[in-house]
């Protein structure tokens, strides 16, 4: 395993265990889907595959340094297309592919800016997404069939290359972070800095040959492409993958993997607790145990200690207890982890006063009884290699409990942002991160991000604080509400607005929706709602991985908010 003794023997991710001599048959993934028998890729197998896929991009004129885009569902094959172009020295960038959640003619702008601004080579993608693809972007575009073909034929001939010699600076491949407007800002990874990653944040978790990853993140998201894809397969460790898609429908469906495969560890955004404590029925819970579990990692989204309550106390029964539910705070500049709670120690939880922690930017502590009492988690200190700072408006340096903008440095940053010199991510070699948060005793906590904070009658109003509220309200659709400041000139100040998607079209009962919107905010938040607007089905914009875009979903708002006058 890669471990911080040894770190210098690893030059590039093609020093992956999964492509060593070493693991023979044991099982490098095992693909688990609903209703399917698991499917078992051994270590031997995995690399005989790659190599195949290698040589399929070899002939399709791939070569080294050019940038391939993966835009395809959850699947061996992307997997395989990733590592194959990592072993032609290709600079291979996974993508999602077109879905029911995304605006078709938002993806395909998105993609063809993408593919023209970034100079892509090639791009791979579904049978049915191929054609319409082909037909917006400016390079060649090949679906499953296709490639298949191309694995096919060039197995029969045999063509070989020798593999380029890679360069530990070089760049490994592209994270593209969410957006809404063309999706222009590529991470770049070196080799280097996802090797030192993978090293410090190993230990951070105390990662053993014994471990077992079970994930369902998308490999387009870095929590999915680092944690649940990358880590496994470099160190070697046994990686128990399933589809996003499936996981939604079937959210049991990563319980009953890690009660098979007996899993040690998983990450989750916080969405996902709830998710599976209020979805997952009694009767899909016989027979399983999860008592093989070390950490439940909360990561990608503010942590909210409600949903590591309901989670614990749904599946207590079933082996989880406070000191596996863990969190990590990260980002794809950082290649992905920046902190990680302790192992074996359930997450911190700082009570602060409410009122000083919007209006005066102050985490005061207070007992966890006080009437204004507002739980926040710690996400834990930051990992070997990487230092975390808080500061303020001007720039300076906080102390601590101190509201400000996250900054950090690390040996595992990116590059830049891929042929992006207009976007400079470092000031003094500090990375400002954008969100908002604090430090206490060493630990980090963060509170959201710096671009959505709402300034309402100079309070600080977190949108996703809004937004929880919103989505325990009955009526609205779980997950699908957004938050935002739209500001007044009469009140000279920003108001409240919320978006929520209903399932009912009864005027009466929308109605109804709306007001109680507004009065749980209130109870809950003493923050007054300005603007309900209730929607159907799809109405909000989403970005990329999935997550609902605050600022294009505003001014989705303001057009039809004018237009309707």
């Amino acid at each position: 395993m890669l471990t911080t003794e040894n770190r210098e023997s690893y030059r590039t991710l093609l020093d992956a265990a999964v492509l060593s001599c070493e693991g023979g048959e044991r099982a490098a993934i095992i693909y688990v889907a609903s209703n399917a028998e698991p499917q078992y890729i051994s270590h031997s197998e995995f690399k005989q595959t790659i190599s195949r896929y290698a040589k399929a991009l070899n002939a399709l004129g791939v070569a080294m340094r050019d940038l391939l885009v993966i835009a395809n569902t959850q699947s061996l094959e992307s997997i395989f297309a990733f590592w194959g172009a990592l072993a032609v020295g290709a600079i291979p960038s996974m993508f999602p592919t077109l879905t029911e959640k995304l605006d078709p003619e938002i993806y395909m702008r998105n993609m063809s800016e993408l593919v023209a601004l970034s100079g892509v080579r090639l791009v791979l993608t579904t049978d049915e997404l191929a054609p319409e693809l082909d037909s917006h972007v400016g390079c060649p575009v090949y679906g499953s069939s296709g490639l298949a073909d191309q694995i096919g034929a060039v197995s029969q001939v045999g063509v070989v290359r020798e593999p380029p010699l890679q360069m530990p600076d070089e760049i490994a491949f592209l994270q593209h972070s969410s957006g809404t407007t063309g999706l222009q800002k590529g991470v770049a990874l070196s080799h280097t800095a996802v090797l030192n990653q993978l090293t410090s944040y190993s230990e951070a978790i105390g990662l053993t040959e014994q471990d077992v990853i079970v994930s369902w993140l998308p490999l387009y998201h870095d929590m999915g492409l680092i944690a649940g894809f990358l880590l496994p397969l470099v160190q070697g460790v046994p990686l128990v993958l399933m589809s996003p898609f499936d996981w939604v429908r079937n959210p049991a469906l990563l319980l009953s993997a890690i009660s098979d495969f007996q899993g040690t560890l998983t990450w989750l955004p916080n969405f996902a607790y709830n998710h599976m404590a209020r979805r997952i029925r009694e009767r899909d819970l016989d027979g399983l145990t999860l008592s093989s579990m070390r950490m439940y990692i909360n990561c990608s989204e503010p942590v909210r200690k409600d949903s590591h309550d309901l989670f614990r106390e749904r599946f207590t029964s079933l082996g989880v207890r406070d000191e596996q539910l863990a969190v990590s705070y990260a980002m794809a500049e950082n290649t992905f982890a920046v902190t990680q709670t302790e192992m074996g120690q359930a997450a911190g939880v700082d009570f602060v006063h409410k009122r000083a922690l919007e209006e005066d930017r102050f985490a005061e502590p207070v007992a966890p009884d006080h009437a204004r009492a507002l739980p926040m988690v710690s996400c834990g200190r930051p990992i070997e290699g990487t230092a975390v700072r808080v500061l303020g408006e001007d720039g300076a340096i906080l102390a601590d409990r101190r509201v400000g903008e996250i900054a950090l440095r690390s040996d595992c940053m990116l590059s830049e942002y891929y042929r992006r010199p207009d976007l400079q991510p470092f000031q003094e070699g500090w990375y400002l991160t954008g969100d908002m948060g604090y430090v206490s005793e060493g630990e980090v906590y963060i509170i959201g991000r710096s671009k959505d904070l709402i300034i309402n009658a100079g309070k600080n109003v977190y949108p996703q604080d809004i937004e929880a509220i919103v989505n325990g309200v009955p009526g609205v659709h779980a997950g699908r509400a957004v938050a935002f400041g739209v500001y007044d000139e009469r009140e000279g100040t920003e108001l409240v607005a919320v978006v929520a998607e209903v399932e009912s079209e009864d005027k009466r009962e929308r109605k109804e929706i709306g007001k109680r919107i507004r009065q749980e905010v209130a109870r809950q938040s003493m923050v007054t709602v300005s603007y309900v607007k209730l929607v159907g089905d799809k109405w909000l914009i989403k970005t990329s991985s999935g997550k609902i875009a605050r600022a294009a979903n505003r001014e989705k708002w303001r057009s039809e908010t004018v237009s309707s006058k």
